[in-house]
């Protein structure tokens, strides 16, 4: 990828985040204007999230580093919400985000520094709880917690369609 390349797509990224578009603080790498926005690392022999000072836009260069593993078990992506064609999405609100906060304990007290927050649909939708559990979600885990799974499961579109 060219170095104007590049600039273009941090200029994309901050033109979204400039516009009101809402971000998935969970997409996958090779969502549509993705960019990079925590590297997974441990702490105290757990996995957790740490924030990068700016996100960076995917190039086959970002994903290549993350070799041999997956992109996904050491980075956590950023895009434009797809609302719809998601199937988290309930037609008003995220059921991932829903069930992180209503499954899972939060492994920090204080707010992690993101540099999404404000745009993040985590965030707009359950406040501060979706931030002290965020840390903890690494979008492909080899070996997760029931209740992890549980929380990334996606539930039937049936059972959790939002009312018109």
């Amino acid at each position: 990828m060219s170095e104007t390349d590049y600039v273009v797509k941090l200029m994309n990224f901050a033109d979204m985040i400039s516009s009101g578009a809402i971000l998935c603080p969970s997409v996958q790498p090779e969502t549509e204007g993705a960019h990079a926005f925590g590297v997974v690392g441990a702490v105290s022999g757990a996995r957790r999230v740490t924030w990068i000072e700016r996100p960076v836009p995917v190039t086959p260069q970002l994903l290549s580093m993350s070799q041999p593993v997956a992109p996904t078990q050491v980075m956590r992506f950023a895009a434009r919400c797809q609302e719809n064609a998601c199937s988290h999405f309930d037609g008003r609100d995220c059921r991932l985000a829903s069930r992180i906060v209503e499954l899972l304990d939060p492994v920090v007290a204080a707010l992690p520094p993101c540099t999404i927050r404000a745009s993040c649909r985590w965030f707009r939708q359950e406040g501060a709880p979706a931030c002290r559990r965020c840390p903890q979600v690494v979008t492909e885990t080899l070996n997760p917690s029931e209740l992890l799974e549980r929380a990334a499961t996606p539930e039937p579109k049936s059972r959790h369609l939002a009312p018109r």
